[in-house]
């Protein structure tokens, strides 16, 4: 290519455009990000419209260059931060060619190379267009040709440019037990930035998601927005800079913070994924794209089986012994679930796992509590008719362990400085390969020598605090690798316990949704969305979670967390995810234990639908005194309609209106049915009506929740 010529490279979705154009000086510039043009030579066009360099007759700036490197014309937030090999800190990069392909049926992959014409630094843009469903994934590879090696000192995933006139950053938030809440702004001149610095855990603060509205706010059907996730299960930072247009340039990544990375000669490093996906008509256009996306690209096993499931933490935390989860089997057959999950405290023997203090990382069963061992426990539970899981927590260790004894130099931690705990316990050094063995073990061992076990929780709790690697010290790589080579050796190990084990279902925790994003959903089938299981606060986190998971991948459990609250509204929230107990069965009254028998029938007849169908988010629990979802199936022949009371107030203790469905065929006939219904009570609903699909979507449906029916679960089924 000449400095003459001026290349037009459009990519684009079913419905959207992402558009660059190369200038004279051969700088690949975003000039359109959009819906489709219906002609598909008006693209060529637009960039002639874009009047930067009209005052100086240069582009000031080059704002909307597609990844921005430093020290050389950019003034702005950069994308690119480099050391070459002779020290210089300045970068060009130049268009050099692209090329798009095809790679399965609607999803086309292009990829563009720049290069700095000084160094030779070759950097590949990466997109990924899963056509049919709106939804873009875009990654960087940056290979250094110096004779020397190059710091990395920033290394984005996408540096992104629009042009709109208003910009609404929805962010979310909270710590332990309160996750997942929102907060929305719209963003004004300078640089807002998310970011997490934990290591191993993002959701101490700040997820790695976002939602993004232009032109004004977005609502569930109306607005332009952009759902995003980074795929990556480390430190991440979001970079949101209003420039001197008033436009948006979004730059996204790994977290630079400590993080610079010796990359030597000859070598390449490849950035996370960003997800995100965009939408003309509202968030639950742009919801559905992405659970869509989720179940058919991404999570493991995504149209899969879900095995409900009975937990005796909250029946026993530490305390028990293999009588005692006997006599739970038992409880798990009578009320029906498919498996038994056996959580924390069955392991470690020099330093029984008695407490949160002690044995972690030593991963022989505990003797006292379990002389039979775990075949004993599998057998056991298939004698009554249930399925076997377990709880490990891999990656981390008690100082009061014989592995910590034996392997300080495993663990992450500063030699000569004091140790800080968080929940008692160190992360293990995964950039380790050592390591990465030592956690693969822990998997593979309890599941070649237990191939029935069903089912693995795998937990992950601290955060890397004294970030400190023996190993790396050992093998002369710079500590700034660390953070960076955790998360690389964490999917290190997760790739081979796939390989392995690819049928058995894995839970995704950390102390709740402290780890969950795209990165380690290609590894799980599920998440544990929060310690925080009272009914009425997981409304709230359904709603913000929903936006980005599908329910399937959501673990809902109906606990003795909030007590306050009916065992059927806790079963009712908890059916609009992969439902769960975490109770002592013994404990139910009899009514209560044919209520759960009673609701895990009903959630058999409807899962697929909650699991595999579209969801939508009707009436929001902020702005009335009752929240309601719907879960469509993609056949449009059955509808979950979940409404909850979310307020104690005595004038507005009803719903008073019908609220409008969503998804329906507006030709079908559909007749309504009242699940999950408790002993001794009846139904408010006149069950014999059938209504129209158009009906129930144009004047709508009331589901008459009330302070005496706190929760109701409506089926909507095609009438016969």
């Amino acid at each position: 290519m000449t400095n003459n010529q001026e290349v037009l490279l459009t990519i684009e979705s079913q419905d959207y455009a992402l558009v660059f154009q190369t200038n004279p000086a051969r700088h690949l510039k975003h000039i359109y990000f959009g819906k489709k043009l219906a002609h598909a030579g008006d693209y060529s066009a637009i960039k002639a419209q874009l009047k930067y360099d009209h005052f100086n007759g240069v582009d000031e700036d080059h704002f909307n260059s597609v990844y921005t490197p430093s020290g050389t014309w950019n003034t702005a937030n950069t994308a690119l931060e480099l050391k070459h090999h002779d020290g210089n800190e300045s970068t060009e990069l130049e268009y050099v060619k692209h090329s798009t392909k095809e790679i399965e049926k609607d999803v086309v992959l292009t990829t563009i190379e720049l290069v700095d014409p000084l160094y030779g630094t070759v950097v590949n843009l990466y997109l990924k267009v899963y056509q049919a469903f709106n939804v873009f994934e875009q990654w960087t590879s940056i290979l250094n040709k110096e004779p020397d090696t190059v710091q990395m000192k920033k290394y984005a995933s996408a540096n992104l440019y629009f042009r709109n006139r208003e910009f609404h950053l929805t962010q979310f938030h909270g710590t332990w037990a309160r996750e997942m809440n929102d907060h929305t702004q719209v963003l004004s001149y300078g640089t807002k930035v998310l970011e997490t610095k934990l290591g191993t855990r993002a959701n101490l603060y700040n997820p790695p998601s976002f939602q993004l509205s232009f032109d004004g706010p977005a609502t569930e059907d109306t607005g332009k927005v952009m759902l995003a996730n980074l795929a990556w299960s480390g430190n991440f930072r979001f970079e949101f800079e209003i420039e001197r247009y008033g436009n948006l340039r979004l730059i996204a990544g790994i977290n630079p913070y400590a993080s610079n990375y010796a990359l030597k000669a000859g070598e390449e490093f490849e950035t996370p994924h960003l997800i995100y996906t965009y939408s003309e008509t509202g968030i639950a256009t742009a919801t559905i794209q992405m659970h869509r996306w989720a179940r058919q690209h991404r999570i493991w096993n995504g149209h899969g089986e879900r095995l409900t499931l009975l937990n005796n933490w909250e029946a026993t935390y530490f305390d028990f012994d293999e009588d005692k989860l006997v006599d739970l089997f038992k409880g798990a057959k009578e009320i029906g679930v498919d498996c038994f999950l056996l959580d924390d405290g069955w392991f470690a023997n020099k330093y029984p796992r008695n407490d949160d203090t002690t044995g972690l990382g030593d991963w022989e069963v505990n003797k006292t509590k379990l002389p039979n061992g775990i075949p004993f426990l599998v057998k056991a539970a298939k004698a009554e008719g249930v399925k076997f899981g377990i709880w490990i927590e891999p990656e981390m260790v008690n100082p009061k362990s014989a592995l910590y004894e034996n392997h300080l130099d495993w663990v992450i931690r500063q030699p000569e400085r004091p140790e800080v705990y968080f929940r008692n316990q160190l992360v293990l050094d995964l950039s380790n390969p050592e390591v990465q063995d030592y956690v693969f073990s822990i998997f593979n061992n309890l599941l070649t020598e237990n191939p029935e076990i069903a089912y693995v929780k795998w937990d992950c709790n601290a955060v890397i605090y004294n970030a400190y690697s023996a190993y790396l010290e050992r093998e002369g790589i710079p500590q700034s690798h660390l953070y960076v080579a955790y998360v690389k050796g964490l999917y290190e190990v997760l790739k081979r316990v796939r390989a392995g084990h690819p049928k058995v279902p894995i839970m995704l925790c950390s102390g709740g949704g402290g780890r969950v994003d795209y990165g380690a959903l290609q590894y799980y089938t599920e998440f544990w969305p929060s310690d925080n299981t009272s009914p009425i606060d997981r409304v709230f986190m359904h709603w913000n979670y929903s936006k980005l998971y599908p329910a399937n991948t959501l673990c809902a459990h109906v606990t003795d967390w909030d007590k306050t609250a009916s065992l059927k509204f806790r079963t009712d929230v908890a059916c609009m995810g992969k439902l769960g107990f975490d109770i002592d069965v013994s404990k139910l009254t009899t009514a209560e234990k044919s209520f759960c028998q009673i609701a895990l029938k009903d959630y058999n007849r409807y899962k697929h639908t909650v699991w595999n169908g579209d969801v939508y988010r009707i009436q929001h629990p902020d702005e009335l005194h009752f929240a309601s979802f719907l879960f469509v199936d993609p056949s449009q022949k059955q509808a979950v309609l979940f409404a909850y009371m979310v307020t104690n107030r005595f004038e507005i203790n009803y719903s008073f209106e019908p609220v409008k469905l969503k998804g329906l065929d507006p030709m079908k006939k559909y007749q309504v049915k009242e699940l999950n219904i408790f002993p001794e009570t009846e139904t408010a609903l006149d069950e014999s009506v059938i209504l129209s699909g158009d009906l129930l979507m144009k004047a709508g449906f009331n589901p008459q929740v009330s302070s005496e029916r706190k929760s109701v679960v409506v089926l909507i089924s095609e009438a016969d």
